[in-house]
């Protein structure tokens, strides 16, 4: 597969990466932890190098399952994890995830300890704080992370979810190599502020949920109905009204796929490369036919006039509904 650089260290990953949190949060019915590894070792052997996790993903599961399916290939793949979450206490979502945010220097070194213990590394390869902790300066949190950087435990770090004054502050400290938040033809906002910031200080961009959390796939029609263990039943734009009116972007992706002769979600992805060259979609999935189908997203090639008319339709399109269940919403773009 194609590689692409993330951030002025130019850290080498493939074009198209792959978020884990699905295998085992989030999105049933999970796999089994043998066919999970499986799914992820296919991965790596079709091209894919960059692997995205977090300790707050089922509360240590996904990095522990991470760490074991990529033990084989040490040197050969990039693993991000993230930070961000006193673990510990007994607040907890209904995914079981931690409530409380901290990134305190002794929060940082307390969960470096145990990411490199569970996914059986000795550095980090990218290590991002997962949400701005408002109650502890984003400088504090660089510099800690420096520190970290110095000791060789983090080669590179990033942040999620944050707001382009955060990113610039950030880097000015400790320079970051990668911000990761939600971007796609579903959800557009860092177009905005955030990609600016990012091209002016070469740092490199990862979009989560680069499908609309399967939206953009052309899986969900006006009548689906979302299980409660579903995350996306807890989101608004996913729910009755607004479900029915966001197929009109559904409906235009389709369309484009069938004129290209290719895939929805290859559409999606591709799209997404051809905004720059920096940028490194990581969609999620748990089966291996959809990682096949995800790559292929890199072989996509628009021309400039078909990227202009994408941009006129998508303009055109309004999407109804937060992306984001209120609590979860509050806590972005700090």
């Amino acid at each position: 597969m194609e590689k692409r650089y993330l951030g002025k260290n130019k850290l080498e990953v493939s074009a198209i990466g792959l978020g884990c949190m699905g295998f085992t949060q989030s999105y049933p019915p999970y796999p089994d932890r043998k066919e999970s590894i499986a799914v992820i070792r296919k991965a790596v052997e079709l091209g894919v190098t960059f692997f995205d996790t977090a300790e707050v993903y089922s509360v240590y599961q996904n990095e522990e399952l991470v760490g074991e399916a990529l033990k084989p290939f040490r040197g050969e793949v990039v693993i991000a994890t993230k930070f961000g979450y006193d673990i510990g206490g007994n607040a907890v979502d209904a995914y079981n995830r931690p409530m409380g945010l901290s990134s305190r220097p002794e929060t940082i070194r307390k969960a470096v300890e145990g990411s490199l213990r569970r996914l059986r590394v000795d550095h980090i390869d990218l290590y991002y704080q997962h949400r701005v902790d408002p109650d502890t300066p984003i400088e504090v949190v660089a510099d800690t992370v420096a520190s970290l950087m110095k000791e060789g435990k983090v080669l590179n770090w990033g942040l999620s979810e944050a707001a382009p004054s955060t990113v610039r502050r950030a880097h000015a400290v400790c320079p970051l190599t990668a911000v990761q938040s939600e971007y796609s033809m579903w959800y557009r906002n860092p177009e905005a502020e955030l990609l600016p910031v990012l091209e002016e200080l070469g740092i490199g961009f990862v979009p989560f949920s680069p499908l609309g959390k399967a939206m953009l796939t052309g899986r969900f029609d006006k009548d689906t109905k979302f299980d409660a263990s579903d995350f996306r039943s807890s989101i608004p734009r996913f729910q009755d009204e607004n479900l029915r009116h966001n197929l009109e972007l559904v409906d235009y992706v389709r369309e484009l796929a069938e004129r290209k002769g290719t895939t929805p979600a290859r559409i999606a992805l591709g799209w997404l490369l051809a905004q720059k060259p920096w940028i490194v979609p990581i969609p999620g999935t748990k089966r291996v036919e959809r990682i096949e189908e995800n790559i292929g997203g890199a072989d996509v090639v628009f021309s400039p006039e078909e990227l202009a008319e994408i941009r006129r339709k998508l303009d055109s399109i309004t999407i109804v509904g937060a992306r984001y269940p209120e609590d979860q919403e509050r806590l972005t773009g700090k």
